[in-house]
């Protein structure tokens, strides 16, 4: 009986190459590198090793005249030869390859695609290459900050989130999508829209008006805010994705557009506020990338429950997990040097509650769209 063939590896699968053009030729230059230098010190007959840039709150600072959150120079070993690193090392390379793969033939996948696309068991092992997918979000981070390519340009992406709609333009793949034009849905803002795939050809918008959550973002776009006040108007879903914030900070620098943020009234508000201000700790390694630190919070403020005459039954009691979070935001440094930031913190737990934009709905159904905004805007009113 002939023997059962061993089944390939991913290494092993003859794959259909395209060829390599544009920026992915840089990022294949990076992929390279990095696997030279690994082979080059396997030559010498010296452990392999790689130095990964440190992800933590330590090795990150707030860069005051850039305002910007930057990595610093603190970097962690990761060993072959160390019996506690050795999986992770593996891991590592065994990215880089999955990625150089997708480069070679022109693909992408999601991050969750890459784990199912590495996922095997080592043979003569019953280990698995990764036993759930943290551990392989964790190495793409790892592998952005060791080769200063981004996710988007190692071909990985996660899902999408978030809608724009305004006069803009674009040129997604072979379509010409206009944002005015898409209805009640708006244009799904994609998780990869570097330049050489998503392209702005043409942008009428006087500024940017994010929102926090899809709900509010419908209002916006329901009342035709951004034909009236000729801006694009755009939400996250909540904490916005890279995808979102990549997409924020091309229109803010290719376009010289003004970003205003219409937040909760909240913790969480005022921290997805600062990640699309000065750039998010884990992510300090790309805040260069993504950071607008000229964005203006318009609201919601703490001073709205009287200003807006609103009602009790609209607030939401503030918990301890609120209070916590709202002491750790007024301690960061980009906050805690602002009076008027100081201020609105403090206000907010004097008052024991936080407010939803959507508690504006209580005045009227546009109340948001025809007044509180254009109101915060005429008046250059908003926090910095």
């Amino acid at each position: 009986m002939a023997k059962k063939a061993r089944q390939k590896s991913v290494e092993e699968e003859v794959v259909k190459e395209v060829p390599i053009k544009g920026r992915d030729v840089e990022t294949m230059t990076k992929l390279q590198r990095l696997a030279a230098a690994v082979a080059e010190v396997a030559k010498k007959r010296r452990d392999p090793y790689l130095d990964v840039p440190s992800r933590s709150l330590s090795n990150s600072h707030y860069n005051r005249r850039k305002r910007l959150i930057e990595m610093g120079g603190k970097t962690n070993r990761r060993e072959l030869f160390n019996l506690n690193q050795a999986r992770a090392y593996m891991q590592t390379i065994l990215v880089g390859s999955g990625c150089s793969r997708l480069i070679r033939q022109g693909k992408s996948t999601s991050i969750r695609g890459m784990y199912y696309m590495l996922k095997h068991n080592i043979e003569g092992t019953k280990e698995n290459t990764f036993e759930d997918q943290s551990e392989s979000d964790t190495i793409i981070e790892d592998l952005e900050v060791i080769t200063g390519a981004m996710r988007e340009e190692l071909h990985l992406y996660a899902e999408p989130r978030g809608n724009l709609a305004g006069p803009l333009v674009v040129i997604d793949g072979e379509n010409e999508l206009d944002a005015s034009r898409m209805g009640a849905a708006g244009y799904p803002i994609p998780s990869i829209v570097e330049p050489d795939r998503l392209k702005i050809k043409r942008c009428d918008a006087k500024f940017i008006l994010h929102v926090e959550k899809g709900t509010v973002w419908q209002r916006f776009n329901e009342d035709k805010f951004w034909q009236k006040h000729k801006c694009i108007v755009s939400h996250g879903a909540g904490q916005p994705s890279r995808g979102v914030r990549r997409m924020l900070y091309r229109l803010h620098t290719e376009y010289k557009l003004p970003v205003f943020c219409l937040l909760d009234n909240d913790p969480w508000g005022y921290y997805i506020y600062s990640v699309i201000k000065q750039g998010s700790i884990n992510l300090a390694f790309e805040s260069m990338r993504m950071a607008v630190p000229e964005a203006k919070f318009v609201g919601l403020r703490s001073s709205d429950f009287v200003r807006c005459q609103l009602k009790e039954n609209v607030t939401i009691k503030l918990d301890d997990k609120d209070k916590k979070r709202a002491k750790q935001i007024a301690s960061y440094p980009w906050f805690s040097e602002k009076k008027h930031w100081q201020a609105e913190i403090k206000q907010m737990l004097t008052n024991d509650f936080k407010l939803e934009v959507e508690a504006l709905i209580s005045r009227d159904i546009s109340y948001v769209t025809e007044k509180y905004v254009p109101e915060r805007l005429r008046d250059n009113d908003w926090l910095d």
